[in-house]
């Protein structure tokens, strides 16, 4: 799957609306982050909380640059669910926690601006 992150590509082309309600994306509380020094490319291992129907799941998230692991922890983001898991070297990552490319394509996360209930689905 290739993603572009370049703010000057143009829309993607249209799709149905059905399409976009395939693909589901839930908030989250990050409930553990930890280093991931296996990861090609730096990164860190996350565990999310998408509440009771979801449960806690898995992410390995290139995220070094803007956050540091003890701020992470109790921090909401959003992520789609409904991706199969991959594995990236010894962690199956089982979500793929979202962000928006800065000024230099670093991630920033994706996360509601007030505190919303987990497992809530992006619409």
């Amino acid at each position: 799957m290739h993603m572009t992150h370049d703010s000057a590509a143009p829309a993607a082309p249209p799709i149905a609306f059905e399409q976009f309600l395939a693909v589901d994306i839930r908030v989250g509380t990050i409930v553990e982050a930890l280093p991931f020094p296996q990861a090609r490319k730096p990164a860190y291992r996350l565990t999310i909380d998408f509440g009771p129907a979801i449960g806690r799941k898995t992410s390995s998230a290139q995220i070094t640059e803007h956050y540091a692991l003890d701020e992470l922890v109790g921090r909401q983001v959003a992520a789609v669910v409904n991706f199969p898991p991959r594995q990236i070297g010894p962690v199956m990552s089982e979500v793929l926690t979202l962000g928006f490319p800065d000024a230099e394509g670093r991630v920033v996360l994706v996360g509601p601006g007030t505190t919303v209930p987990d497992g809530g689905r992006l619409f």
